[in-house]
């Protein structure tokens, strides 16, 4: 039979044992989710970077190497990937390219939807 004070010692070992556990394990989710994180951040960020790059590879393939002028399902893709960015600031560039009035007006806008798509890649 277990003496009292023998049994009081093992439960004080054991709840602080649990307590110990707990502890450590607290500290190791909080850290690895601070991780997950930083990896889901770092994920999207990729994620929007490649919708950037395809769409400028895109934009410069279809509109500023074509030979010809830009079809009207060419002009629904460009439309449909900008789109797809949900990034307003290329967006109202990419509008303010399509309704210029004049070829100097549609190269200056294309100036400056290069200049933030490149500035939102490197972000």
């Amino acid at each position: 039979m277990i003496q009292p004070k023998t049994e009081r010692i093992a439960i004080i070992i054991i709840v602080s044992a649990l307590v110990i556990g707990n502890i450590f394990f607290g500290f190791y989710y909080f850290s690895n989710s601070k991780e997950l994180e930083t990896l889901k951040s770092a994920d999207s960020k990729a994620q929007v970077n490649e919708k950037v790059l395809n769409f400028a590879s895109l934009f410069i393939k279809e509109v500023l190497q074509a030979n010809i002028e830009v079809n009207f399902e060419t002009r629904l893709t460009l439309e449909n990937a900008v789109r797809d960015l949900k990034d307003a600031e290329i967006m109202t560039e990419w509008q303010n390219f399509t309704g210029s009035q004049t070829e100097a007006g549609a190269q200056n806008s294309v100036k400056k939807l290069l200049g933030i798509l490149i500035t939102k890649i490197q972000k």
